[in-house]
Parts: structure tokens; sequence; C-alpha cells
């Protein structure tokens, strides 16, 4: 693999993600515990080729499609869990993006007069919960 790497000022980067002008980046995929319409975003083939989608792999599968919308149409939890869980397998078969971080823990960094709440929230830190002590 012979590689070769570019610099390029924040606003050359911004327009060449948005136009799929790369061959790899590194970019977060937000999720949360209930998936459903932004998947189309990341991963259906209709936002292959949309300049400022997040296809950002440019997957472009029928079986993923598909999978996406069964996920977006799920009708009760169990359901999502199990479609979100298929589309998780078949997104990993097929290499479109290599996993390289994910923390179990939010990070934070904060000066002594500011108090949260004593149980971090299932989702995460949630700072609009803190406040400050004088």
């Amino acid at each position: 693999i012979d590689v070769s790497v570019r610099l390029v000022d924040s606003n050359q980067y911004v327009q060449r993600v948005r136009e799929f002008d790369f061959d790899m980046i590194t970019q977060s995929i937000g999720e949360s515990d209930s998936p459903g319409n932004e998947q189309r975003e990341y991963w259906h083939s209709s936002n292959v080729d949309v300049n400022g989608s997040r296809n950002y792999a440019g997957v472009s599968n029928p079986v993923v499609d598909e999978l996406v919308s069964l996920v977006i149409q799920a009708p009760d939890r169990e359901e999502l869990v199990q479609r979100t869980r298929a589309l998780d397998r078949v997104l990993l078969h097929g290499y479109y993006v290599v996993p390289h971080w994910y923390l179990a823990k939010d990070r934070v960094a904060y000066w002594s007069f500011l108090k949260h709440p004593a149980t971090t929230p299932k989702n995460g830190t949630d700072l609009d919960n803190w406040w400050a002590e004088p």
C-alpha cells in the first residue's frame, strides 16, 4: 500500500468531504439507542452520490438499503434491535469502515466549582444538568 498524506485548510477539507473527494477520512458517526432515519443518511444507496450527504463510505448495496428500511419501519423495540443487529452484521461484512475507537466513559475536564449529579445518565454525561457553586 502506497500512502500519501496531503494537508489542506479546514474549508478545503469540509468541501472535499461534502463532495466525496477523498480516499479515506477519519469520521465519527453518532448513534442513538434507537436507530432510525439517520441510517438512511449514513448507509442508503440513494445518498451515495448526493453531495453533502453522510454516506461517506459510498455504500451502495441493495441488502443494506432493505435493512435500513426495515430498521426505520420497525414496529417495536424487539424488532428494532434484531433489525439493527442484522444491519450491523452486513455493514461489518462489507468492510465499509474501519472501527477504530470506542470509549465506554466520557472524559470531561472541569473546575472544582462545577458540580454534577452523583449518577451519570445511561446515555452519558449531561452537561445541561451541571451547576456552579461559589
